[in-house]
């Protein structure tokens, strides 16, 4: 079957019109989709905008600032809880040895603990002062246990002060004597 030469024209011109036609709507999809990646791209820039590396860099620093912070925090809580634990320990010892000596502590002062550093070496110094009254033979005691339970301890003072004599036609009850001892107890700071 051989075709006129109309029917090939119309042939060509409905191949024609559909390739236009093809054409057509690729160039519109490829528009849309250029239009789409257009609209994100400004999206993208604009959160870009907000989120510049200067402004990253400055709250990178910030964040650094408060990690920095916050450490020194911890580091400073970790010494006061340490510190209170020494403090407490020490005044158990403190008791448990009076009542094993049969003296009573009157009174306990303590500035705090303290940092030292001694030929290199970091140290907690925990200075006190104690009143205790008692036999002088049980102050004696109590004293010299004191020294083995704190072997690291420092006696920076004692002393010893008797009641003034009383007269005895007064029937006046004699005190006992008193002690004031001053340590510094050292204990090693250590991780």
């Amino acid at each position: 079957m051989k075709l006129g030469k109309k029917a090939r024209i119309f042939l060509a011109g409905g191949i024609f019109v559909v390739l236009m036609a093809s054409l057509f709507m690729i160039y519109y999809q490829h528009g849309q989709e250029q239009s789409r990646l257009s609209d994100e791209l400004s999206l993208v820039q604009l959160a870009l905008t907000r989120f510049s590396p200067e402004k990253l860099s400055a709250q990178q620093k910030v964040l650094e600032s408060r990690l920095t912070r916050t450490e020194l925090e911890l580091g400073t809580a970790k010494t006061k809880l340490r510190q209170s634990i020494l403090s407490i320990e020490v005044t158990d010892t403190l008791f448990d040895v009076a009542d094993t000596h049969n003296v009573e502590i009157i009174g306990i002062d303590s500035p705090g603990v303290t940092s030292e550093e001694l030929e290199g070496v970091s140290l907690s110094i925990l200075s006190l002062t104690a009143v205790v009254e008692g036999d002088v033979s049980n102050l004696i005691d109590f004293i010299v246990e004191l020294s083995e339970e704190f072997p690291t301890s420092v006696d920076s003072a004692v002393e010893i002060i008797f009641p003034a004599s009383v007269d005895e036609s007064e029937e006046t009850e004699v005190e006992k004597p008193i002690a004031s001892i001053e340590l510094r107890i050292h204990t090693y700071e250590g991780d």
